[in-house]
């Protein structure tokens, strides 16, 4: 059993839109430095295989896009999505390095964004506080 795909399971199952975003992005993000490594050791399929996974990842962002609601945000991302898909074509192409590269920085920049949008939109979880000690249970006396 694949313990990172378990854990990637886990997290989209109870996550709320904006950590699905984030989740979506980050796949991107790894997509496309295995296809970056491939294409150092001149495996032109993996390396096909990571821009290609990478580019469905972006269409469903970009088709889920709400152009009605979103506003400038909306046309923005859509924007966007249009400008890294002709990056990822052109690194493909090309065989590029550093077409790859800067999207790969691309998307860590609105990756970035969206992180700091989960943390203004959703709140955050409840902490437990810590509890005083009691005078009478000292650290010895605690019972694991």
């Amino acid at each position: 059993m694949n313990a990172g795909l378990t854990y990637r399971e886990a997290a989209v199952a109870g996550a709320n839109p904006v950590r699905l975003v984030i989740l979506l992005y980050e796949q991107a993000m790894e997509d496309l430095r295995r296809a970056l490594e491939a294409h150092r050791h001149g495996d032109i399929e993996g390396r096909t295989r990571g821009i290609n996974h990478a580019l469905v990842i972006i269409g469903q962002l970009q088709g889920t896009l709400d152009k009605d609601r979103g506003g400038k945000v909306a046309a923005n991302l859509e924007r966007f999505y249009q400008q890294l898909r002709a990056g990822l074509l052109e690194a493909q192409s090309k065989q590029s390095d550093e077409v790859l590269e800067r999207q790969i920085v691309h998307l860590r920049q609105v990756h970035e964004a969206w992180c700091e949008v989960e943390k203004a939109v959703i709140p955050a979880v409840e902490q437990p506080q810590p509890q005083p000690e009691s005078e009478s249970e000292s650290p010895s006396e605690w019972n694991a």
